[in-house]
């Protein structure tokens, strides 16, 4: 249906992620996109303020807003699927392709290109920010839900952190040596 784009993307918050994992706070498609646009606005900050880039804060927060908006088609695929091969990869690849396609017709054709670009990320700069903020994110879950003892994370945590550390990004790291501790904390130890 024409014109349909935005209750579509609104279905993120229906959209549930972590479906194989046992989960004490779950988390939807909504929720998991604004925190990736804080993160991502973090990073872009962080790599101005700190490390000379030049990054557009603002374009990297719209991409990461719609950073999985393909999701309201395909779901939140686990990750041991959605990575198991390189035929794996090549037919979700297809399947996201196809999900953008399908959510750009949903818009005017005068809108379509600013959408694309959204939908595609073609700023490959500010993909590596998303993608950075992304697996952040996941992190951050991961130490969440480790805090509620619920150890079906531990796993996910330290591949998770693995992974991070092995992005060159400077911001990344400088966000995760100065602000990733306090995620750790309680309410109280927070506003000390």
């Amino acid at each position: 249906m024409k014109n349909s784009f935005y209750p579509m993307i609104f279905r993120q918050r229906y959209i549930r992620r972590w479906g194989l994992m046992r989960n004490m706070t779950e988390e939807t498609l909504s929720e998991h996109s604004y925190e990736v646009a804080v993160l991502a606005h973090a990073l872009c900050t962080v790599g101005n303020r700190y490390f000379n880039k030049n990054y557009d804060t603002g374009k990297a927060v719209s991409y990461a807003l719609f950073h999985d908006a393909q999701e309201v088609y395909t779901g939140d695929m686990p990750t041991p699927a959605k990575y198991y091969n390189e035929s794996m990869r090549r037919n979700y690849a297809e399947i996201e392709d196809n999900a953008t396609k399908k959510l750009l017709s949903m818009l005017p054709e005068e809108l379509q290109p600013d959408y694309s670009e959204l939908l595609c990320q073609n700023d490959s700069e500010l993909h590596l920010i998303v993608k950075a903020a992304d697996k952040l994110s996941a992190y951050i879950k991961c130490i969440e839900e480790l805090k509620c003892n619920n150890n079906e994370f531990k796993s996910a945590a330290k591949a998770t952190l693995r992974s991070l550390k092995e992005n060159p990004l400077p911001e990344l790291h400088y966000f995760m040596e100065n602000f990733l501790p306090a995620f750790e904390s309680d309410l109280d130890e927070l506003q000390m």
